[in-house]
């Protein structure tokens, strides 16, 4: 069966869509070779990588369904890697594949958890020059203030800053701030049109218009910046103690001040980080003021949260509470040291806090929820 019809059948199957005939079809194919059942969860793994809203249930749908079967019981620790590989699966890679596809129990997903928190959403907080602050929600439109000869507008897809020229002292400063749990609508377009998204508890300065030699601005926590490049007016970002200078660049910025490493990732152009360039597929780490450029890293894991979703490859569960933290507004804390597990994960940052943490849970991990207060036992 070629992959558009498989692909038709999964999306109408999770419709709730399929007629007689196709259902008998998708049934027919669940209970084929199990090499074709591999070929299927693959693919179904992929498309989820690759489509923006797509999640991966589907794939362990198939994939559950193929271990499952009797015959292949004992040999789906063989089965597993390559689907792992293909598809950067949601799994604790230290505990195994008994720890994902085990449903949790009771008590993990019932006694333990007190309450439900919902996600953040998408808002900020737009303070003027003269203190004036004005919360940025998707639905504004229009003139929404103006800074000496500059006009700012709100539209269904961006905040834009209109530049007139004017002098160096008619100049101004605004800031951009999300607090815990908000997300930027959309995109900032500031004055020479770069375009500015931030990322939960975070803030970006700068002017209303830029008539210096250099452009710069001043970021605290995660912003993903895609550059209008002028090389005769260098776009630079001062975020704790280190410049990024922009040579056509779309780039994303971690540097809030409670991870132990600040991360520069980019994704198209060039940038320098204290006189250190960086290519395409690249990230630059800083920690304390030692700064190591890592090659080949999946830039999607870094600016996925741009797009709505978490993500990660191989990261240690401190790195990923601390984000879980400032999304859901809970106080995260350890019963136990953190181990130095790894996690593979992909889910929407629409999801829940509890839907969320079934998945650390089904990778090992249990955890208790009371009221804002997040207890993990690694």
């Amino acid at each position: 069966m070629d992959k558009d019809r498989t692909n038709y059948l999964y999306e109408q199957y999770r419709a709730g869509k399929l007629t007689g005939g196709e259902l008998l079809e998708w049934e027919a194919l669940l209970a084929g070779p199990t090499e074709t059942l591999r070929e299927l969860t693959e693919e179904l793994w992929n498309r989820a990588d690759d489509t923006p809203g797509m999640e991966h249930a589907g794939a362990m749908e198939v994939y559950e369904h193929i271990v499952s079967q009797p015959q292949v019981q004992r040999s789906k620790w063989r089965l597993w890697p390559r689907i792992a590989v293909a598809a950067s699966v949601i799994l604790a890679l230290s505990s195994g594949v008994y720890f994902f596809l085990r449903k949790p129990s009771e008590q993990q997903s019932v006694s333990l958890v007190k309450n439900d928190i919902p996600p953040g959403h998408n808002q900020a907080t737009l303070t003027l020059a003269g203190g004036k602050k004005i919360i940025l929600t998707k639905g504004l439109s229009g003139k929404l203030a103006q800074q000496g000869q500059t006009v700012i507008n709100a539209s269904e897809n961006n905040i834009t800053y209109n530049a007139k020229n004017q002098s160096r002292d008619q100049v101004s400063y605004n800031t951009l701030s999300t607090a815990k749990g908000e997300q930027s609508p959309y995109p900032l377009v500031l004055a020479d049109g770069t375009k500015v998204w931030l990322n939960a508890e975070s803030s970006i300065t700068f002017p209303t218009a830029f008539n210096g030699k250099e452009r710069k601005v001043t970021l605290t926590g995660e912003a993903y910046f895609e550059v209008a490049h002028n090389s005769k007016h260098p776009f630079k970002v001062e975020a704790n103690g280190q410049t990024i200078e922009d040579i056509g660049t779309s780039f994303d910025v971690n540097a809030y001040a409670n991870e132990p490493t600040f991360k520069t990732t980019l994704v198209e152009g060039s940038i320098k980080i204290n006189n250190i360039t960086l290519i395409p597929g690249q990230q630059a780490r800083n920690t304390n003021g030692t700064i190591k450029v890592i090659s080949e890293v999946n830039t999607k894991v870094y600016t996925a949260w741009k797009d709505g979703y978490f993500r990660y490859e191989l990261e240690t569960l401190p790195e990923i509470m601390r984000e879980f933290a400032r999304w859901y507004k809970v106080d995260v804390v350890f019963a136990t040291p953190p181990t130095d597990q790894q996690f593979n994960m992909k889910v929407s940052r629409k999801a829940t806090l509890n839907r969320a943490l079934q998945i650390l849970a089904n990778g090992g991990i249990r955890y208790k929820l009371e009221g804002n207060k997040l207890t993990i036992t690694p």
